[in-house]
């Protein structure tokens, strides 16, 4: 349960991450384009933004997913390594029961 609750906050946080930088940076970002290629709506300066902020935010999805994917296997090993011990006492009681 807890690594889908993992996994979803992470496509969340993915998401609400383009959302915000899409938000807060298209003026700026469209500003700084004017200024060295022209007006915006100049199509070879409308690419150049798009490929700009699209290979961005592959970065920054790749570096997220990458996070999550450490998290899932660390997360994993620990479970995996509890249900171990339980195991063991669980074995270790059994024999001195009999």
């Amino acid at each position: 349960m807890k690594a889908e609750v993992i996994e979803k906050l992470a496509a969340l946080m993915t998401a609400a991450l383009g959302l915000v930088a899409a938000l807060a940076w298209n003026g700026a970002i469209q500003a700084i384009f004017k200024e060295l290629f022209g007006a915006p709506d100049q199509i070879t300066a409308m690419v150049i933004y798009a490929v700009v902020i699209t290979g961005i935010a592959v970065i920054l999805i790749i570096w997220i997913a990458k996070a999550e994917e450490h998290t899932k296997r660390r997360f994993t090993r620990k479970q995996e390594k509890e249900l171990k011990e339980e195991i063991k006492e669980e074995l270790k009681e059994e024999e001195r029961k009999k």
